[in-house]
């Protein structure tokens, strides 16, 4: 029992020899006997394996015609199989009908069969390997006025994203048992977490109280038009959040983050000297207009680089890549957790990314953009946060104040999003609709409502997947390009902390 080898007159167990590409005929002959003579295996390995992922064509054709018997509720043995497969000329060449009863008569035991499936799911990926750098080395050989090697990297990249992403979704059915554990494990986090959160910190207070802090595997969508400060607002959390880093056991008993986070800001507007002027104004408190310019005195000089090396070991990752494929953005995501670890990403912005491959409408490219974020989000179990553009049609209302059909190709981003917010600073519409001077009264009221506005803005949640929807009041200082926590009437000047 456990033969039937001679197929094609070789057996290449796992590439022994150099000229084939691994493969093992008897693991396929093995698993095929086994389905044919017990077809409850087929659902033990159908979600491991594809009728492409065996080496030999006859035995791709046997599985596909067993696998289309089963999924009908049919008996598929040597016997029904004879009779679908009587004009395959393969077949004929194995001994037809008899080959059928051999790989079923030499069949080892059952309990063998989800290890010989992933057997050859594994050589069945080595070989899409051997083939993608073959592929590659052709291409790069060949000096082509149209193929610039920076194009022929990103391809590879694509391929090489699509060939992992065959096993990523094939993780079944979990026991209540593990799904309630988890669940356990989440709020004794937050319950051991000083403030109750069971997600990272974004250094905002109300604003954490209104999310529980950033959740894992969770798609945050930023909005906002121009101006609104959504970049910063993003920036201020990136930098809130690695400030805070600090290293050990977290509260589930592994090895991490103990309070803040590493992030990945994947900046696709602006440079990473922009992005860092921009934090580097923050921390030393002087203008970044002053910084653009190299306008400071001596001692907001010293300040700023004594900011500058305080800030040396925050583990914030910037990549400033334009227009990215979001196969791309996931390969160095994944990239960076291995190198550095991660525990957020961040994206500037979602209209800015490209799709891995074209797309005949806009909606379908930001459809698989937002799709591929909440998919990264998952795989890689960390927050991801991706701004987002907002249509004019805000500019065209009375009320400023932005709703979740403001979205651009809003469909796919709210469907996708477990939380979208926006930015909203109604002291930004206000100044624009400063009176004329001559106009007494119409200013006087105008310069009342200026400072009741003035250093406020609102971050309005429009959707929350597992909380409650609102607003939340910040301070931003439009100078440092810093939002912060609002203080309180009841707090007096105490409040303010940021």
């Amino acid at each position: 029992m456990g033969q039937v080898v001679p197929v094609g007159a070789q057996n290449g167990d796992a590439g022994a020899d150099a000229g084939l590409l691994p493969h093992s005929i008897e693991a396929e002959q093995q698993l095929l006997g086994a389905i044919l003579t017990n077809n409850d295996i087929f659902d033990r390995i159908d979600a491991i394996l594809n009728p492409e992922h065996f080496y030999d064509p006859v035995h791709t054709r046997i599985y596909e015609t067993a696998k289309a018997r089963i999924t009908k509720n049919a008996l598929a043995s040597p016997v029904t199989l004879k009779s679908f497969m009587e004009d395959d000329e393969g077949l004929k060449e194995l001994g037809g009908a008899t080959y059928l009863a051999k790989l079923a008569g030499a069949s080892v035991a059952g309990f063998a069969a989800r290890d010989y499936a992933q057997m050859i799911y594994d050589l069945a990926i080595r070989r899409e390997l051997i083939s993608v750098g073959r592929d590659i080395a052709a291409k790069a050989g060949k000096v082509d006025v149209d193929s610039e090697p920076k194009e022929q990297i990103v391809e590879a990249e694509q391929k090489l994203y699509a060939l992992a992403e065959q096993g990523q979704a094939e993780q079944g059915f979990q026991s209540f048992l593990k799904a309630v554990t988890d669940a356990v494990n989440v709020a004794n986090a937050a319950y051991q977490r000083e403030g109750g959160m069971a997600g990272i910190s974004t250094g905002l207070v109300d604003l954490d109280k209104m999310l529980g802090g950033l959740h894992r595997s969770d798609l945050l969508i930023l909005a906002g038009r121009p101006s609104m400060g959504k970049t910063s607002l993003a920036t201020n959390i990136a930098f809130n959040i690695a400030k805070a880093y600090r290293k050990g056991i977290t509260p589930e008993g592994h090895e991490g983050a103990e309070d803040g986070g590493v992030v990945g800001f994947f900046s696709l507007e602006m440079s990473a000297e922009q992005l860092a002027s921009r934090i580097l104004s923050e921390a030393s408190e002087i203008p970044s207009e002053q910084i653009r310019k190299g306008d400071m005195t001596e001692g907001e000089f010293r300040r700023f680089v004594d900011a500058a090396k305080s800030l040396e070991a925050c583990p914030l990752y910037i990549d400033d890549t334009p227009a990215l494929p979001i196969s791309q953005l996931a390969a160095r995501a994944r990239r960076l957790k291995r190198t550095h670890g991660l525990d957020v990403i961040i994206v500037d912005y979602l209209q800015l990314l490209r799709p891995a491959t074209a797309k005949d409408s806009r909606v379908n490219e930001v459809s698989e953009i937002t799709q591929g974020l909440k998919a990264i989000a998952k795989e890689l179990d960390i927050p991801v946060i991706a701004l987002s553009q907002l249509s004019r049609q805000v500019e065209n209302r009375e009320d400023k104040r932005p709703q979740l059909s403001d979205l651009r190709e809003s469909g796919s981003i709210e469907q996708d999003a477990d939380i979208v917010m926006f930015v909203y600073r109604a002291e930004y519409y206000k100044e624009r609709e400063k009176p004329a001077d001559h106009e007494l009264d119409k200013m006087a009221a105008w310069q009342d409502e200026m400072s009741q506005l003035h250093g406020k803005a609102d971050v309005i949640i429009g959707k929350q997947r597992h909380g409650p929807i609102g607003d939340v009041h910040l301070s931003f200082e439009g100078k440092f390009t810093r939002f912060g926590n609002l203080a309180k009437p009841w707090q007096g000047d105490q409040g303010s902390e940021y």
